[in-house]
């Protein structure tokens, strides 16, 4: 029986999604638990915490939670964080920005994390020193490093056309806040039997569902308010996450409205025109949209490259234990940025990397040994209201790296009832709940 199709013991049936969701607390919870208290206590010195977001908020929490007694600063320039998570839902008129916005104020108040609100502009692996945009610097005893992504330039293997300017007519929208509000004001002025086109990177990028969850919603839109409109995805890509799931969905709910062409198919968008709203594909294709999102190639984001952490891929390699990086001692690198195949690069990963990297930082400083982590990481994707699936998967640390933990996960099963696929949409709203929680409260 194919993957897909598995039903018994798969997380995404209620009754072993129980049994799941206890089992992958343990697993994240023996990444963080099993150093830190046994080092309670013991564990002194300066960590700096970079970047604010799923992965460096939970390891700026998780090590104040577990040795008080470190000095902790989270550097971030934002006052608020904007989840790329449910952003799509923003887009396909679902929720307000306002409800994917959250505060640091917690992690300042309850427990004790230093808020440094400037930019990490440059660090020094060597003098172990992070210097901020308004000119101070910070030293730390050890470096957290939880920067995000960078979009490619045309320069730097990006699509040619697509630069900063492009930005503001062909919005991307993979860094949520102000891009997810213009992509979202030029789809309400689409006119009806308008094109919409998706651009889809390549592997790897952020969120690998992302693109079509975000094609799903936007179609959910145009069927409520714009039912002649098109969507158009141009994929960089022969296959993408739960590909059977989310295409049968879009026949049941949005019949043609939605076109996917694959990479063998002409998919790769190489150049575009933002004046002109024209994309061009590898084969010389041209396509017109009304709306065009173009989610270009990634990157590990620019601090990262320009302290070394990055190496010819553009990506961090770390420690699979710890997060360490392998390039510089005394700096670990989690979420977007790092290295951590077969880990997509998800909110939920980044969570689970920021709870290892707090575990091997108290245990680094306090003397003790290293814990066996384990991580967990799932990823749900809303496709129409009241409909979603999701993919799962446990993780470990082998001999050869991170190890994905076999017949421990699987996606949701094809051709299930309406009532778990409403089951599996509260679900999704539930883990954002508690993740946002488990980050800022």
């Amino acid at each position: 029986m194919s993957r897909s199709n598995r039903t018994s013991g798969h997380p995404s049936s209620p009754l072993s999604r129980r049994r799941f969701a206890r089992l992958a607390g343990a697993a994240a919870a023996v990444s963080f638990v099993a150093a830190p208290f046994v080092a309670r206590g013991q564990a002194a010195g300066r960590v700096v915490v970079v970047g604010g977001g799923f992965g460096g908020a939970t390891a700026a929490r998780y090590l104040k939670k577990a040795a008080p007694e470190l000095t902790v600063r989270l550097v971030e320039p934002a006052a608020r964080f904007v989840t790329c998570p449910y952003s799509n839902l923003v887009l396909g008129g679902w929720r307000e920005l306002e409800s994917i916005s959250h505060g640091y104020e917690a992690l300042r108040d309850r427990w004790g994390v230093e808020l440094v609100r400037d930019e990490a502009t440059a660090i020094d692996t060597a003098a172990r020193r992070v210097r901020l945009g308004g000119g101070d610097s910070l030293i730390y005893d050890r470096l957290v490093i939880a920067p995000g992504i960078a979009l490619r330039a045309p320069e730097e293997g990006g699509i040619e056309g697509y630069d900063a300017a492009a930005h503001a007519r062909m919005p991307h929208a993979w860094k949520a806040g102000e891009q997810t509000l213009l992509l979202r004001r030029q789809l309400e002025a689409m006119p009806d039997g308008g094109l919409f086109v998706l651009a889809a990177p390549p592997n790897p990028f952020r969120c690998p569902p992302g693109p079509y969850e975000r094609a799903s919603l936007i179609a959910d839109y145009f069927k409520r308010e714009k039912p002649r409109a098109k969507i158009l995805i141009l994929d960089s890509k022969e296959t993408f996450s739960k590909q059977p799931l989310f295409q049968q969905a879009w026949a049941r709910f949005y019949g043609d409205m939605i076109e996917w062409v694959s990479l063998a198919a002409d998919g790769k968008v190489v150049r575009v025109d933002a004046a002109s709203g024209e994309l061009e594909t590898e084969f010389g294709t041209l396509h017109r949209a009304d709306v065009a999102n173009v989610v270009p190639p990634q990157q590990a984001a620019a601090i990262a490259r320009s302290a070394g952490l990055a190496d010819a891929s553009g990506w961090c390699p770390v420690d699979a234990r710890t997060f360490e990086s392998r390039l510089a001692e005394g700096v670990h690198v989690i979420g977007d940025s790092a290295i951590a195949s077969p880990m997509p690069k998800s909110g939920f990963a980044a969570n689970s990397q920021g709870k290892t990297a707090a575990a091997a930082v108290i245990a680094a400083l306090s003397g003790q040994g290293q814990p066996q982590p384990a991580w967990v990481n799932t990823c749900y994707s809303h496709v129409a209201p009241g409909y979603a699936i999701s993919v799962a998967a446990v993780y470990r640390a082998g001999a050869s790296g991170i190890e994905a933990v076999e017949g421990a996960g699987g996606t949701s099963p094809l051709d299930w009832d309406d009532a778990n696929r409403k089951l599996e949409s509260a679900y999704a709203d539930g883990w954002y709940d508690s993740i946002t929680a488990d980050m800022f409260s």
